[in-house]
Protein backbone atom coordinates (compact mmCIF):
# COMPACT_ATOMS: atom_id res chain seq x y z
CA UNK A 1 0.00 0.00 0.00
CA UNK A 2 1.20 3.46 -0.46
CA UNK A 3 2.33 5.12 2.86
CA UNK A 4 0.09 7.92 4.00
CA UNK A 5 1.25 8.76 7.04
CA UNK A 6 -1.07 7.23 8.84
CA UNK A 7 -0.91 7.51 12.74
CA UNK A 8 -2.12 5.83 15.47
CA UNK A 9 -5.89 4.32 15.57
CA UNK A 10 -8.12 6.99 16.52
CA UNK A 11 -10.41 6.19 19.54
CA UNK A 12 -12.64 2.86 18.87
CA UNK A 13 -13.89 2.36 22.32
CA UNK A 14 -16.31 -1.31 22.13
CA UNK A 15 -18.45 -0.26 24.89
CA UNK A 16 -21.11 -2.99 23.58
CA UNK A 17 -24.14 -1.21 26.18
CA UNK A 18 -24.31 2.35 24.25
CA UNK A 19 -27.55 3.38 23.06
CA UNK A 20 -28.92 6.42 22.34
CA UNK A 21 -31.89 6.42 25.24
CA UNK A 22 -30.92 9.20 27.86
CA UNK A 23 -30.01 8.11 30.95
CA UNK A 24 -29.46 11.64 33.47
CA UNK A 25 -28.17 14.70 32.72
CA UNK A 26 -24.90 14.40 30.90
CA UNK A 27 -21.94 15.63 33.27
CA UNK A 28 -19.54 16.28 30.12
CA UNK A 29 -20.86 19.50 28.66
CA UNK A 30 -19.61 18.66 25.11
CA UNK A 31 -21.25 14.93 24.75
CA UNK A 32 -24.47 15.40 23.52
CA UNK A 33 -27.02 12.03 23.73
CA UNK A 34 -26.14 10.60 20.34
CA UNK A 35 -22.61 10.50 20.99
CA UNK A 36 -21.67 6.66 20.59
CA UNK A 37 -20.80 5.38 24.25
CA UNK A 38 -23.01 8.12 25.93
CA UNK A 39 -24.58 5.86 28.42
CA UNK A 40 -21.32 4.51 29.17
CA UNK A 41 -19.80 7.85 29.94
CA UNK A 42 -22.83 8.80 31.94
CA UNK A 43 -23.16 5.92 34.02
CA UNK A 44 -19.69 5.70 35.05
CA UNK A 45 -19.52 9.11 35.70
CA UNK A 46 -22.14 9.03 38.20
CA UNK A 47 -19.94 6.79 40.45
CA UNK A 48 -16.93 9.77 39.78
CA UNK A 49 -15.32 6.46 37.88
CA UNK A 50 -14.62 8.99 34.69
CA UNK A 51 -14.03 12.18 35.27
CA UNK A 52 -13.11 13.16 31.89
CA UNK A 53 -9.55 15.19 31.52
CA UNK A 54 -7.45 16.82 33.73
CA UNK A 55 -5.78 18.71 31.89
CA UNK A 56 -3.65 22.55 32.43
CA UNK A 57 -6.45 24.21 30.43
CA UNK A 58 -8.77 24.42 33.05
CA UNK A 59 -11.84 24.96 30.35
CA UNK A 60 -11.50 21.00 29.61
CA UNK A 61 -10.95 20.00 32.99
CA UNK A 62 -13.96 17.29 33.45
CA UNK A 63 -15.01 17.46 29.92
CA UNK A 64 -14.85 14.19 27.37
CA UNK A 65 -14.56 16.36 24.20
CA UNK A 66 -17.12 14.21 22.25
CA UNK A 67 -16.79 16.81 19.99
CA UNK A 68 -13.75 15.70 18.52
CA UNK A 69 -11.94 12.16 18.20
CA UNK A 70 -9.65 11.53 21.59
CA UNK A 71 -6.76 9.71 21.22
CA UNK A 72 -6.43 5.87 22.71
CA UNK A 73 -3.95 7.37 25.08
CA UNK A 74 -6.50 9.79 26.19
CA UNK A 75 -8.72 7.18 26.64
CA UNK A 76 -6.57 5.00 28.47
CA UNK A 77 -5.36 7.85 30.96
CA UNK A 78 -8.89 8.39 31.59
CA UNK A 79 -9.41 4.32 32.19
CA UNK A 80 -6.38 4.69 34.78
CA UNK A 81 -7.85 7.45 36.99
CA UNK A 82 -11.15 4.94 37.06
CA UNK A 83 -9.02 2.52 38.66
CA UNK A 84 -7.20 4.76 41.08
CA UNK A 85 -10.90 5.47 42.23
CA UNK A 86 -12.09 1.92 42.53
CA UNK A 87 -8.60 0.02 43.62
CA UNK A 88 -6.82 3.18 45.17
CA UNK A 89 -6.51 4.61 48.78
CA UNK A 90 -10.11 6.08 47.95
CA UNK A 91 -11.79 3.04 47.73
CA UNK A 92 -12.31 0.22 50.92
CA UNK A 93 -12.40 -2.63 48.20
CA UNK A 94 -10.06 -4.83 46.51
CA UNK A 95 -11.21 -5.45 43.34
CA UNK A 96 -10.49 -8.56 41.95
CA UNK A 97 -11.51 -11.14 38.94
CA UNK A 98 -13.10 -14.58 38.94
CA UNK A 99 -13.94 -15.52 35.58
CA UNK A 100 -15.56 -13.03 33.70
CA UNK A 101 -16.84 -11.77 37.29
CA UNK A 102 -15.55 -8.62 39.06
CA UNK A 103 -15.63 -9.54 42.99
CA UNK A 104 -14.50 -7.76 45.78
CA UNK A 105 -12.65 -8.16 49.34
CA UNK A 106 -12.85 -5.42 51.77
CA UNK A 107 -10.28 -4.36 54.04
CA UNK A 108 -11.52 -7.31 56.78
CA UNK A 109 -11.12 -10.13 53.83
CA UNK A 110 -15.04 -10.28 53.85
CA UNK A 111 -16.14 -11.34 50.06
CA UNK A 112 -18.58 -8.73 48.96
CA UNK A 113 -20.12 -10.43 46.10
CA UNK A 114 -22.86 -13.96 46.29
CA UNK A 115 -22.88 -15.98 42.89
CA UNK A 116 -21.44 -13.98 40.60
CA UNK A 117 -23.69 -10.66 41.43
CA UNK A 118 -22.59 -7.77 42.87
CA UNK A 119 -24.51 -5.89 45.45
CA UNK A 120 -24.02 -2.12 44.62
CA UNK A 121 -22.20 -0.47 47.23
CA UNK A 122 -20.93 2.99 47.90
CA UNK A 123 -17.84 4.65 46.76
CA UNK A 124 -16.14 6.61 49.88
CA UNK A 125 -16.16 9.68 47.56
CA UNK A 126 -19.87 8.86 46.76
CA UNK A 127 -21.52 7.19 44.04
CA UNK A 128 -22.44 3.32 43.51
CA UNK A 129 -20.86 0.61 41.27
CA UNK A 130 -22.93 -2.15 39.88
CA UNK A 131 -22.10 -5.06 38.04
CA UNK A 132 -22.89 -4.00 34.60
CA UNK A 133 -21.16 -0.91 35.16
CA UNK A 134 -17.92 -2.85 36.29
CA UNK A 135 -18.31 -4.50 32.84
CA UNK A 136 -18.29 -1.93 30.98
CA UNK A 137 -15.11 -0.84 32.77
CA UNK A 138 -13.78 -4.52 32.29
CA UNK A 139 -13.95 -4.40 28.29
CA UNK A 140 -12.20 -0.63 28.22
CA UNK A 141 -9.61 -2.08 30.17
CA UNK A 142 -9.46 -4.61 27.52
CA UNK A 143 -9.14 -2.34 24.36
CA UNK A 144 -7.06 -0.49 26.42
CA UNK A 145 -4.35 -2.41 27.85
CA UNK A 146 -1.37 -1.79 25.34
CA UNK A 147 -1.98 1.93 26.58
CA UNK A 148 -2.16 1.47 30.05
CA UNK A 149 0.64 -1.30 30.02
CA UNK A 150 2.90 1.52 28.67
CA UNK A 151 1.16 4.06 31.45
CA UNK A 152 3.06 1.57 33.62
CA UNK A 153 -0.33 -0.04 34.84
CA UNK A 154 -0.34 -3.87 35.00
CA UNK A 155 -4.34 -5.49 34.91
CA UNK A 156 -3.60 -8.35 36.86
CA UNK A 157 -5.17 -11.41 35.03
CA UNK A 158 -7.05 -9.69 32.46
CA UNK A 159 -5.47 -11.54 29.73
CA UNK A 160 -6.39 -14.93 32.01
CA UNK A 161 -9.95 -13.68 31.90
CA UNK A 162 -11.11 -11.82 28.99
CA UNK A 163 -11.63 -13.22 25.40
CA UNK A 164 -7.92 -13.73 24.24
CA UNK A 165 -8.99 -12.88 20.42
CA UNK A 166 -9.59 -9.66 18.77
CA UNK A 167 -11.16 -9.24 15.56
CA UNK A 168 -10.23 -5.89 13.26
CA UNK A 169 -11.11 -5.66 9.64
CA UNK A 170 -11.01 -3.73 6.68
CA UNK A 171 -13.67 -3.59 3.33
CA UNK A 172 -11.65 -1.86 0.29
CA UNK A 173 -12.43 -0.91 -2.93
CA UNK A 174 -9.27 -0.60 -5.76
CA UNK A 175 -9.38 0.51 -9.25
CA UNK A 176 -6.57 0.92 -11.54
CA UNK A 177 -6.43 2.45 -15.23
CA UNK A 178 -2.96 1.97 -16.77
CA UNK A 179 -2.24 3.42 -20.44
CA UNK A 180 0.92 3.24 -22.65
CA UNK A 181 0.94 4.33 -26.10
CA UNK A 182 1.89 1.21 -27.87
CA UNK A 183 0.35 -1.37 -25.87
CA UNK A 184 -3.82 -2.27 -24.83
CA UNK A 185 -4.86 -0.94 -21.51
CA UNK A 186 -4.95 -2.12 -18.57
CA UNK A 187 -7.91 -1.86 -16.37
CA UNK A 188 -8.26 -3.35 -12.74
CA UNK A 189 -11.72 -3.33 -10.99
CA UNK A 190 -11.29 -4.90 -7.45
CA UNK A 191 -13.50 -5.35 -4.26
CA UNK A 192 -11.62 -6.92 -1.07
CA UNK A 193 -11.99 -8.09 2.29
CA UNK A 194 -9.20 -8.36 4.62
CA UNK A 195 -10.00 -9.69 8.40
CA UNK A 196 -7.33 -9.54 11.02
CA UNK A 197 -7.29 -11.94 14.29
CA UNK A 198 -4.93 -10.66 16.85
CA UNK A 199 -5.00 -13.61 19.72
CA UNK A 200 -2.71 -12.78 23.27
CA UNK A 201 -0.99 -15.60 24.41
CA UNK A 202 0.78 -14.47 27.49
CA UNK A 203 2.23 -11.05 28.92
CA UNK A 204 5.14 -11.13 25.96
CA UNK A 205 3.16 -12.72 23.11
CA UNK A 206 0.64 -12.38 20.52
CA UNK A 207 -0.40 -14.69 17.53
CA UNK A 208 -1.40 -12.52 14.44
CA UNK A 209 -3.02 -13.46 10.80
CA UNK A 210 -4.41 -12.00 7.75
CA UNK A 211 -7.43 -13.36 5.85
CA UNK A 212 -7.68 -12.17 2.77
CA UNK A 213 -10.89 -12.43 0.04
CA UNK A 214 -11.12 -10.38 -3.40
CA UNK A 215 -13.56 -10.09 -6.13
CA UNK A 216 -12.72 -8.73 -9.76
CA UNK A 217 -15.85 -6.98 -10.26
CA UNK A 218 -15.07 -6.41 -13.95
CA UNK A 219 -15.50 -10.32 -14.46
CA UNK A 220 -17.78 -11.16 -11.59
CA UNK A 221 -15.33 -13.42 -10.48
CA UNK A 222 -14.46 -14.67 -6.75
CA UNK A 223 -11.33 -15.78 -5.20
CA UNK A 224 -11.19 -18.04 -2.23
CA UNK A 225 -10.19 -16.57 1.45
CA UNK A 226 -7.02 -17.37 1.51
CA UNK A 227 -4.63 -16.46 4.87
CA UNK A 228 -2.03 -13.89 3.83
CA UNK A 229 0.13 -14.09 6.95
CA UNK A 230 0.36 -15.87 10.15
CA UNK A 231 3.33 -15.40 12.87
CA UNK A 232 3.91 -14.96 16.33
CA UNK A 233 5.71 -11.71 17.88
CA UNK A 234 7.28 -11.44 21.10
CA UNK A 235 7.86 -7.86 22.55
CA UNK A 236 10.73 -7.76 25.73
CA UNK A 237 11.29 -3.88 25.97
CA UNK A 238 13.29 -3.11 23.29
CA UNK A 239 13.60 -6.17 21.94
CA UNK A 240 11.00 -7.50 18.97
CA UNK A 241 11.03 -10.91 17.95
CA UNK A 242 8.49 -12.57 14.52
CA UNK A 243 8.73 -16.00 14.00
CA UNK A 244 5.98 -17.69 10.80
CA UNK A 245 4.92 -15.70 7.42
CA UNK A 246 4.76 -11.71 8.13
CA UNK A 247 4.83 -8.22 6.58
CA UNK A 248 7.97 -7.54 4.36
CA UNK A 249 8.57 -3.82 4.13
CA UNK A 250 12.35 -2.59 3.58
CA UNK A 251 12.07 0.52 6.24
CA UNK A 252 15.16 1.66 5.26
CA UNK A 253 14.07 3.08 1.77
CA UNK A 254 10.40 3.63 2.61
CA UNK A 255 9.13 0.81 0.81
CA UNK A 256 10.97 1.27 -2.59
CA UNK A 257 12.43 -2.00 -2.78
CA UNK A 258 9.83 -4.15 -0.95
CA UNK A 259 6.23 -4.07 0.23
CA UNK A 260 5.23 -7.79 0.63
CA UNK A 261 5.42 -11.01 2.87
CA UNK A 262 8.47 -13.59 3.67
CA UNK A 263 8.61 -16.74 5.97
CA UNK A 264 11.13 -16.78 8.37
CA UNK A 265 12.20 -14.49 11.30
CA UNK A 266 12.99 -10.55 12.20
CA UNK A 267 14.61 -9.55 15.12
CA UNK A 268 14.80 -6.01 15.93
CA UNK A 269 16.43 -4.10 18.57
CA UNK A 270 16.36 -0.55 19.93
CA UNK A 271 13.75 2.38 20.55
CA UNK A 272 14.87 5.46 18.63
CA UNK A 273 17.88 3.86 17.18
CA UNK A 274 16.81 0.11 15.98
CA UNK A 275 18.68 -2.41 14.09
CA UNK A 276 16.74 -4.90 12.34
CA UNK A 277 18.01 -8.26 11.13
CA UNK A 278 15.84 -10.89 8.88
CA UNK A 279 16.10 -14.16 7.31
CA UNK A 280 13.71 -16.88 5.68
CA UNK A 281 12.26 -17.64 2.01
CA UNK A 282 10.56 -14.81 -0.33
CA UNK A 283 8.55 -16.06 -2.97
CA UNK A 284 9.63 -14.74 -5.91
CA UNK A 285 6.56 -15.20 -8.00
CA UNK A 286 5.33 -11.78 -5.78
CA UNK A 287 8.38 -10.22 -7.45
CA UNK A 288 8.04 -7.55 -10.74
CA UNK A 289 10.73 -9.80 -12.52
CA UNK A 290 8.72 -11.90 -14.03
CA UNK A 291 10.30 -15.44 -12.71
CA UNK A 292 8.05 -18.30 -10.58
CA UNK A 293 10.41 -19.55 -7.90
CA UNK A 294 11.34 -19.09 -4.16
CA UNK A 295 14.37 -17.84 -3.01
CA UNK A 296 16.59 -17.88 0.64
CA UNK A 297 16.87 -14.64 1.91
CA UNK A 298 19.12 -12.65 4.74
CA UNK A 299 19.14 -8.47 5.36
CA UNK A 300 20.03 -6.11 7.82
CA UNK A 301 18.75 -2.69 8.17
CA UNK A 302 19.99 -0.09 10.42
CA UNK A 303 17.26 2.82 11.56
CA UNK A 304 16.89 6.20 13.45
CA UNK A 305 13.68 8.30 13.91
CA UNK A 306 13.37 10.96 16.79
CA UNK A 307 9.30 10.73 15.52
CA UNK A 308 9.58 15.23 15.42
CA UNK A 309 12.08 15.53 12.88
CA UNK A 310 14.58 13.53 11.23
CA UNK A 311 14.58 9.98 10.17
CA UNK A 312 17.53 8.01 8.38
CA UNK A 313 18.05 4.16 7.22
CA UNK A 314 20.69 2.04 5.88
CA UNK A 315 19.57 -1.29 4.25
CA UNK A 316 21.33 -4.32 2.76
CA UNK A 317 19.11 -7.69 1.49
CA UNK A 318 20.70 -10.83 -0.08
CA UNK A 319 18.38 -12.68 -2.29
CA UNK A 320 19.70 -16.16 -4.07
CA UNK A 321 17.65 -18.52 -6.56
CA UNK A 322 19.41 -19.83 -10.05
CA UNK A 323 15.83 -18.17 -11.38
CA UNK A 324 17.69 -14.34 -11.34
CA UNK A 325 19.84 -16.07 -14.45
CA UNK A 326 16.76 -15.65 -15.93
CA UNK A 327 15.49 -12.35 -15.84
CA UNK A 328 15.63 -9.68 -18.26
CA UNK A 329 18.72 -7.65 -18.00
CA UNK A 330 20.07 -9.93 -15.03
CA UNK A 331 23.32 -11.58 -17.07
CA UNK A 332 23.64 -14.86 -15.18
CA UNK A 333 24.23 -14.02 -11.46
CA UNK A 334 22.13 -16.25 -9.56
CA UNK A 335 21.96 -14.08 -6.75
CA UNK A 336 20.79 -10.25 -5.75
CA UNK A 337 22.73 -8.28 -3.78
CA UNK A 338 20.15 -4.86 -2.91
CA UNK A 339 21.50 -1.93 -0.82
CA UNK A 340 19.71 0.81 0.05
CA UNK A 341 19.37 4.59 1.98
CA UNK A 342 17.14 6.84 3.17
CA UNK A 343 16.18 10.36 4.65
CA UNK A 344 13.52 12.34 5.79
CA UNK A 345 12.73 15.84 7.32
CA UNK A 346 9.30 17.35 8.99
CA UNK A 347 8.84 20.93 8.70
CA UNK A 348 5.86 21.68 10.19
CA UNK A 349 2.94 19.93 8.54
CA UNK A 350 5.40 18.55 5.63
CA UNK A 351 7.92 15.81 5.28
CA UNK A 352 10.59 15.42 2.74
CA UNK A 353 11.55 12.06 1.86
CA UNK A 354 14.25 10.85 -0.35
CA UNK A 355 15.67 7.31 -0.90
CA UNK A 356 18.12 5.38 -3.29
CA UNK A 357 18.83 1.75 -3.69
CA UNK A 358 21.09 -0.37 -6.40
CA UNK A 359 21.49 -4.10 -6.82
CA UNK A 360 25.02 -4.29 -7.84
CA UNK A 361 24.48 -7.72 -9.32
CA UNK A 362 22.04 -7.00 -12.03
CA UNK A 363 23.18 -5.14 -15.66
CA UNK A 364 20.12 -3.61 -16.29
CA UNK A 365 17.29 -1.47 -14.44
CA UNK A 366 19.19 -2.39 -11.04
CA UNK A 367 18.72 1.12 -9.35
CA UNK A 368 16.01 3.19 -8.16
CA UNK A 369 14.91 6.43 -6.07
CA UNK A 370 12.53 8.35 -4.67
CA UNK A 371 11.77 11.96 -3.78
CA UNK A 372 8.74 12.98 -2.04
CA UNK A 373 6.69 15.97 -0.15
CA UNK A 374 4.33 15.07 1.11
CA UNK A 375 1.47 17.02 3.63
CA UNK A 376 -0.04 15.72 6.35
CA UNK A 377 -1.89 12.55 5.78
CA UNK A 378 -5.63 11.11 6.40
CA UNK A 379 -6.56 8.71 8.76
CA UNK A 380 -9.66 8.01 9.92
CA UNK A 381 -10.54 11.07 11.66
CA UNK A 382 -13.58 13.06 9.48
CA UNK A 383 -11.77 15.89 7.77
CA UNK A 384 -8.60 14.80 7.75
CA UNK A 385 -6.87 15.00 5.18
CA UNK A 386 -3.00 14.49 3.35
CA UNK A 387 -1.51 15.26 -0.23
CA UNK A 388 1.88 14.05 -1.92
CA UNK A 389 4.07 14.77 -5.20
CA UNK A 390 6.87 12.76 -6.08
CA UNK A 391 9.43 11.32 -8.57
CA UNK A 392 9.76 7.63 -9.44
CA UNK A 393 11.95 5.45 -10.64
CA UNK A 394 12.06 2.36 -9.93
CA UNK A 395 14.12 -0.39 -12.13
CA UNK A 396 12.57 -4.11 -11.77
CA UNK A 397 15.62 -5.73 -10.45
CA UNK A 398 16.02 -3.64 -8.03
CA UNK A 399 12.49 -2.31 -7.09
CA UNK A 400 11.12 -6.15 -6.54
CA UNK A 401 7.86 -5.45 -5.28
CA UNK A 402 7.97 -1.69 -4.13
CA UNK A 403 4.89 0.20 -1.84
CA UNK A 404 3.87 2.44 -4.97
CA UNK A 405 0.35 1.62 -6.00
CA UNK A 406 0.89 3.39 -9.50
CA UNK A 407 3.77 0.38 -10.32
CA UNK A 408 1.13 -2.39 -9.08
CA UNK A 409 -0.07 -3.28 -12.79
CA UNK A 410 3.13 -2.18 -14.66
CA UNK A 411 6.37 -1.02 -12.77
CA UNK A 412 9.75 -0.50 -14.18
CA UNK A 413 8.93 2.78 -15.09
CA UNK A 414 10.26 6.46 -14.12
CA UNK A 415 7.82 9.53 -13.97
CA UNK A 416 5.63 12.00 -11.03
CA UNK A 417 3.19 10.48 -9.35
CA UNK A 418 0.32 12.83 -7.63
CA UNK A 419 -1.92 11.89 -4.77
CA UNK A 420 -4.66 12.88 -2.58
CA UNK A 421 -6.22 10.78 1.00
CA UNK A 422 -9.05 12.57 2.24
CA UNK A 423 -11.55 10.82 5.47
CA UNK A 424 -15.16 11.78 4.66
CA UNK A 425 -17.00 9.62 7.54
CA UNK A 426 -15.53 7.96 10.38
CA UNK A 427 -13.45 4.91 10.02
CA UNK A 428 -13.18 5.43 6.09
CA UNK A 429 -10.65 6.77 4.01
CA UNK A 430 -10.37 7.68 0.24
CA UNK A 431 -7.50 7.86 -1.82
CA UNK A 432 -6.82 8.86 -5.66
CA UNK A 433 -3.39 9.02 -7.35
CA UNK A 434 -2.32 9.75 -11.12
CA UNK A 435 0.86 8.65 -12.33
CA UNK A 436 2.55 10.22 -15.57
CA UNK A 437 6.01 9.07 -16.87
CA UNK A 438 8.13 6.87 -19.39
CA UNK A 439 8.56 3.09 -19.00
CA UNK A 440 11.98 1.90 -18.56
CA UNK A 441 12.85 0.00 -21.48
CA UNK A 442 10.76 0.59 -24.20
CA UNK A 443 10.40 4.56 -23.59
CA UNK A 444 7.04 4.62 -24.08
CA UNK A 445 4.27 7.03 -22.31
CA UNK A 446 3.36 5.66 -19.03
CA UNK A 447 0.32 6.79 -17.19
CA UNK A 448 -1.46 5.44 -14.69
CA UNK A 449 -4.80 6.20 -12.55
CA UNK A 450 -5.29 4.68 -8.74
CA UNK A 451 -8.27 4.98 -6.89
CA UNK A 452 -9.39 3.67 -2.99
CA UNK A 453 -12.11 3.62 -0.69
CA UNK A 454 -11.87 1.78 2.63
CA UNK A 455 -14.11 1.05 5.74
CA UNK A 456 -12.72 -0.46 8.57
CA UNK A 457 -14.49 -2.26 11.51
Amino acid sequence: MKKILIPALASALLIGTASTSSAAQNPFSDVNEHHWAYNSIVELAETGIITGYDNSDASLNGKFLGGRAITRYEMAQMIAKALARIEGETSPFNVQLVGHQWTFVDNSGVRRVVDGTVTPFQLSGGGTVTQKQLDDLMNLMIEFRDELDKLGIRVKDLEDHSDMVKWTGELRYRYWNDKTKDEEDQTKNQMQLRLFPTATLNNHWTAKARFTASMDMSADTTTDAKMTFLYAEGNYGKFNVKLGKMPFFSDADGGLVMDDFFSGAQLTYGDKFKVKLEGGRWNLDNSNMGIDDKSSYAGIELLYDDDERFNFGVGYRHFKSQEFANAVGYGDADKANIFSVGAGYKFGDFELDAYYAKNNKADDFNKGYDFELSYAGADKTPGSWGAYVAYRYAGNNVSLAPTFDSYSLRSNKKGVDFGLSWSPFKNTLTELSYFHGKTLDTKETAKTLFGRVSFFF
